[in-house]
């Protein structure tokens, strides 16, 4: 069975309040990511498809370099689903620093969700990726927070 490798970035902010980035596509939510590049790194490809999905550039934001969510399953693709792949899907987690005006590329639009888990969106990789990230503040002692 063909391979295929994704990557990409969960963003979150606390001003205006706890949330988090999801990218909407017709049918489901989805993370600003993308396939891997020749010669591109997991992490170049992060944030270049950030910034392609997005508008949101390195600079704007601080990459938490501890964490990374990495999940594996099947996609079908073509018209019909007639060609399957295994998948391998790594995220980084960042914080946004400064307000961004977000400019989708290659989705229908976005929506900032509210920090209120347990999350049920997407089961694939959406909701498996905020269980993560709950467990790994929790461990961490990190946690998204209201700015005051």
């Amino acid at each position: 069975m063909a391979k295929v490798k994704s990557c990409g970035f969960l963003i979150y902010r606390n001003d205006p309040s706890p949330s988090f980035l999801l990218m909407r596509h017709a049918n489901r939510w989805d993370l600003p990511k993308g396939h891997v590049d020749k010669g591109e790194t997991n992490l170049q490809c992060a944030y270049r498809e950030l910034e392609e999905e997005t508008g949101i550039r390195e600079e704007h934001i601080s990459m938490d370099e501890h964490f990374k969510f990495k999940n594996k399953y099947v996609v079908k693709f073509g018209k019909n689903g007639e060609v399957v792949k295994k998948k391998k899907l790594i995220i980084y987690l960042a914080k946004l620093l400064e307000p961004v005006e977000i400019k989708p590329s290659e989705h229908e639009g976005f929506e900032w969700f509210s920090w209120a888990p347990p999350h049920q969106i997407q089961e694939k990789t959406i909701d498996p990726l905020l269980q993560y990230l709950e467990k790994y503040w929790s461990v961490s002692g990190a946690r998204v927070q209201s700015s005051v």
